[in-house]
C-alpha cells in the first residue's frame, strides 16, 4: 500500500485559510457543512451552474464545456457542495475552476498535484508552479487545500477515511504509462470513506485493445478501468454515457492527442480534427464498500 502523510481535516481546514489569515476550527466546518446538506437537489444544481459561471473561468477553458458536460459529470457523480473532494492531477485547474467555488462555503477541496522535482524545466514542475501560483492569488482559489499525488514516492492527499469523493479526469492513462495505476486506486480507497464516491472520466478505448496499445494511444477500454478498480476493492454503481463522441474513431496517428483540445499535428487535417470534438469518453461512478470488512486488494 503507498505510504500517506497524514492531513487531517482540521489541519487541512487550517492550511486552506492560513492564505486569508483565519482560523477555521472544526466545529465550523462541521456547521457549515451540516447547513449545506438540506440544499434540495434543485439548489445543488443550481449552485454547480453558478460555480460554473464563476468569472475567474477562462474563455478558452468555457470553450470546453460542450465536450466536458460539467453540469451533467458532477451531477451523476453526485458531488455536493458540503463534501470533502479530492481531485486527482488537477494540472491547469480546469475542473478546479468549477470546483474551488461550488465547494468553497460548504465542503473542501484538495488538489492532488504533481510534486515538484528540483529542475525547473521538467513540465510537472512548470505545471505544479502555475497551479500553486493561482491557488496562492486567485480568490475562486483561496480555500483549495494543496496536496501532492506523486506515487509512489509521495501521496499527500488527506488522512485514511476522511474523503467524501476523489475524482480523476483523463488521468488513467498516465497512471498506465507511469507504472503506478494500482497506487492511484489503492490510495484513493484508502482516503474515501466507506461509502465513499470515485468518479472517472477516461478516454475510451474499443473493446479488445491490449495495453501497449492503450498506454500509446492514450485510450482504455472501460472494461480495463472496471476490472482494475473492482480488483481494489471498489464497487461500480453505474456508468453514463454524458461524454461520449461518437464522432471519434480512436484510431489517430497521434492516439487522443490528435484530437482537440492537443491537436498534436498542428495544422495538418486540423478541420477533420476539430469536427470530430474531443474523445470519446467513458464515465464510471464507483463506491467504496459501507462494509468495514472489505478491504482493498
Amino acid at each position: 500500500m503507498t505510504k500517506f502523510l497524514v492531513l487531517s481535516f482540521t489541519l487541512a481546514l487550517s492550511a486552506c485559510a492560513s492564505g486569508n489569515s483565519e482560523t477555521l476550527s472544526r466545529d465550523v466546518a462541521n456547521t457549515t457543512r451540516s447547513s449545506a446538506m438540506s440544499m434540495t437537489a434543485g439548489a445543488r444544481e443550481n449552485a454547480l451552474r453558478a460555480a460554473i459561471e464563476n468569472p475567474t473561468r477562462s474563455a478558452e477553458n468555457r470553450a470546453r464545456d460542450e465536450y466536458r458536460h460539467p453540469v451533467e459529470t458532477l451531477l451523476f457523480l453526485g458531488v455536493d457542495p458540503n463534501q470533502v473532494v479530492v481531485e486527482v492531477w488537477p494540472g491547469g485547474g480546469w475542473y478546479t475552476e468549477i470546483l474551488a467555488p461550488y465547494l468553497a462555503e460548504h465542503g473542501l477541496l484538495v488538489a492532488g498535484s504533481f510534486r515538484a522535482t528540483e529542475d525547473p524545466e521538467n513540465y510537472r514542475t512548470k505545471i505544479r508552479g502555475k497551479f500553486d501560483a493561482r491557488v496562492a492569488t486567485d480568490p475562486a482559489f483561496a480555500k483549495v487545500v494543496n496536496g501532492t499525488l506523486d506515487p509512489p514516492i509521495l501521496m499527500d492527499i488527506g488522512a485514511p477515511e476522511s474523503a467524501d469523493v476523489v475524482l480523476t479526469f483523463r488521468n488513467i492513462h498516465n497512471f498506465m504509462k507511469a507504472g503506478t495505476l494500482d497506487d492511484l486506486f489503492s490510495g484513493a480507497y484508502t482516503v474515501l470513506k466507506p461509502g465513499g464516491t470515485l468518479g472517472v472520466v477516461e478516454h475510451r478505448a474499443a473493446p479488445g485493445t491490449d495495453l501497449e496499445t492503450m498506454i500509446k494511444s492514450g485510450y482504455v477500454t472501460q472494461a480495463f478501468v472496471i476490472e482494475t478498480a473492482e480488483h481494489h476493492g471498489f464497487e461500480l454503481v453505474e456508468t453514463s454515457e454524458i461524454n461520449a463522441n461518437k464522432k471519434d474513431t480512436k484510431d489517430h496517428p497521434e492516439g487522443v492527442w490528435t484530437l482537440p483540445p492537443s491537436l498534436r499535428l498542428g495544422e495538418v487535417d486540423k478541420d477533420k480534427y476539430l469536427s470530430i470534438g474531443e474523445s470519446d469518453r467513458m464515465t464510471l461512478k464507483f463506491r467504496r464498500p459501507l462494509n468495514p470488512k472489505t478491504a482493498a486488494k
